[in-house]
């Protein structure tokens, strides 16, 4: 075979729809590895997360303030019993010992509405925690599919740049022998040798950033080392098929929105029950008691209002306070909504462009690269082209795969953070 023939081969690799097909297993180091889909890297990074877990747990806070806002009176009352041992002198006689006792009870109430101010405040932070909670779910979610993406399509770059290396390696050694039959020149030899070192070079780089995504994946799931995992080709996914109108609907939508919707709802009910606060609690209270001389016991019950009068203090802290973090609370929302929807607006139009892009890649470079491999190989035949100048055709068909690949992982995740951003499921695992 012809040097320029077995060039043509070595450099030429896989199409586009090959890639999407179910492949050979990588060629894997001494430990087992760990084939792991999707949506089981998915449920391990939710059952793992130590962020999401402990986002988790400060919801058990909020349950408790929720809980004790939810009580009948938001004031305990009060009982208290006294005794009295009384010693009374008597003209000519002992002196007269008596003993008396009383026993109250006394509630204080809040009269301008405080209880409700407070379970409305308990239970929009609540919300806020759960809201907050969901937010962390989708981020650690979409951050661990953004890593499963990024080890896939690591893994089809490297069968390329493996597949390469064996066709060059191939190629080289064929021209050696060539070369040593007087066949080829010394220059042909050097060229398949170097193009095949380069190969070579490239595969190893391929492999060591493979390692560190594997790496990486393995710790973010939690998997004891060393667990080399080896993630399954997904499925391919129908288009993202929304309009505009519907994506800032869904933004409106998103966990970190309701969020700061809710805290400021939280804020706004808290500086009306320091508002409240200004008028005074009202305590009521009953005590009975037995009083006198043990032959002439009185027996007394006792009612009492009483009712701090609001002269001083008038709770300026605590309302001015309220205000700031409402204030605070309600700056923050609307920049939140700003950013989300200037997001989604942004990742949306990428999405766009990237779709556009791919499938220009896909319908018109590969087909033309692959049109000019073959008259490349006729033209070599016919002794029409130099070796360099098919190396360059099919170097290009090469680089446009690669480009190819490229493009597809940055639709990939684009597409993963639209849908993080409307609260779409992603991988399968609702929101």
């Amino acid at each position: 075979m012809h040097l320029r023939m077995i060039l043509a081969l070595a450099i030429a690799v896989p199409g586009v729809a090959a890639l999407a097909q179910p492949q050979p297993p990588l060629s894997a180091p001494a430990q087992d590895p760990r084939r792991l889909t999707l949506q089981q890297a998915l449920r391990l990074a939710e059952d793992a997360e130590p962020t999401l877990r402990r986002k988790r747990a400060e919801l058990l806070a909020a349950e408790g303030a929720r809980a004790e806002a939810s009580a009948l009176l938001f004031n305990n009352p009060q009982a208290s019993v006294e005794t009295t041992r009384r010693q009374v002198p008597q003209s000519g006689l002992p002196t007269e010992r008596r003993r008396e006792w009383g026993a109250g009870l006394s509630q204080t109430l809040e009269i301008a509405g405080q209880q409700g101010h407070r379970r409305r405040a308990a239970q929009s932070v609540l919300e806020a925690g759960q809201a907050e909670v969901a937010d962390v779910r989708r981020r650690v979610l979409t951050d661990t599919a953004v890593q499963f993406y990024r080890l896939v399509y690591q893994q089809r770059r490297l069968r390329i740049d493996e597949q390469a290396v064996a066709l060059l390696d191939t190629a080289s050694s064929a021209v050696q022998k060539r070369k040593a039959a007087g066949e080829d020149t010394r220059l042909d030899a050097n060229v398949a040798a170097v193009e095949a070192e380069r190969a070579r070079n490239q595969a190893a780089v391929t492999r060591e950033q493979l390692a560190d995504l594997q790496a990486d994946l393995a710790a973010k799931l939690q998997l004891p080392p060393p667990a080399i995992i080896v993630a399954e080709e997904p499925s391919e996914r129908a288009p993202l098929r929304v309009s505009q109108d519907e994506l800032s609907g869904a933004a409106a939508n998103a966990p970190r929105l309701r969020a700061v919707a809710t805290r400021e709802e939280a804020a706004a009910a808290r500086l009306k029950l320091e508002q409240a606060s200004t008028y005074p609690d009202v305590t009521v209270g009953v005590q009975v008691g037995r009083e006198g001389a043990p032959d002439a016991r009185e027996r007394l019950t006792t009612f009492s209002v009483s009712i701090p009068l609001p002269l001083f203090k008038r709770n300026d802290a605590g309302i001015g306070q309220a205000r700031s973090e409402l204030e605070q609370a309600r700056i923050e929302h609307q920049s939140a909504m700003n950013e989300q929807r200037s997001q989604v607006y942004s990742l949306w139009t990428k999405l766009q462009s990237l779709s556009a892009r791919v499938e220009r890649l896909r319908t018109t470079v590969l087909p033309a690269l692959q049109n000019n491999e073959a008259l490349s190989a006729k033209s070599q035949k016919a002794g029409q082209i130099s070796v360099l100048d098919l190396m360059v055709v099919n170097r290009q068909s090469l680089d446009a795969r690669r480009d190819l690949l490229e493009a597809e992982l940055d639709y990939q995740l684009t597409r993963l953070a639209l849908e993080a951003a409307i609260g779409q499921p992603i991988g399968g695992i609702a929101p």
